[in-house]
């Protein structure tokens, strides 16, 4: 005959966290979800600046070597060339046009190093995992999150419409609620919304900001 498991009536009692918000807050930062990976963002290919920067590095190697083996055969090199260089010599340093072509350098290989150490895709919200050794990584886009949310805030008696912003760090509601205490639809929203925000999954739960108010008066 096996013995009964005994309980701690401390744990039994023990209140269950909820979200740090008060009774007709705006506002809240929903509890970090335990368990899982970090959630990294997502890193994204760089397709296009990639594809344009080999482009014109191999546009401008061809020209450079087909000038230079030009030159090699004894013919005279390409009349473009022999403009810059002397183009080139006679402007100084200080000089309007080279200022700036060289901000114009500087600003392109800034944007490239920024492409180059950021992961870009802001539209995706990486996902939560609670089996880090799957190796399969899911993330919900941005405007589907939205979405999800605008048809849990538009449940809510009270709420004629409603606009939802998602961010990467935040979730902005604008409603526009026609009858009830604009303090109590605002709460309503919270919790509702609090709900829908833990059931997206999300490696990093976005802080929610709420805003009720009654429809603008024609006339």
């Amino acid at each position: 005959m096996t013995e009964p498991v005994k309980t701690d009536p401390a744990e039994e009692t023990a209140p269950v966290k909820e979200l740090d918000q008060s009774a007709s807050a705006s506002a809240y930062r929903p509890a970090a979800a335990g368990g899982g990976d970090r959630g990294d963002r997502f890193w994204s290919a760089r397709r296009i600046p990639a594809g344009l920067l080999a482009a014109a590095l191999t546009g401008g190697a061809g020209l450079f070597l087909y000038d230079i083996a030009s030159v090699r055969a004894g013919r005279q090199g390409m009349s473009w060339r022999r403009s810059l260089a002397g183009l080139l010599e006679q402007r100084p340093l200080d000089d309007t046009w080279v200022l700036v072509g060289a901000g114009v350098a500087v600003a392109l290989g800034v944007w490239l190093l920024v492409l180059a150490v950021t992961p870009g895709l802001r539209g995706l919200l990486p996902m939560r995992r609670d089996a880090a050794d799957t190796g399969l990584r899911a993330a919900l886009d941005r405007k589907a999150a939205a979405l999800v949310l605008r048809d849990r805030a538009m449940e809510v008696s009270g709420v004629q419409s409603v606009h939802v912003r998602t961010g990467r760090s935040r979730v902005r509601v604008r409603a526009v609620s026609h009858f009830r205490e604009l303090d109590d639809v605002r709460t309503d929203l919270d919790t509702a919304l609090g709900e829908g925000v833990r059931e997206l999954g999300l490696a990093h739960p976005p802080a929610l900001h709420v805003r009720v108010r009654r429809p603008v008066k024609k006339g």
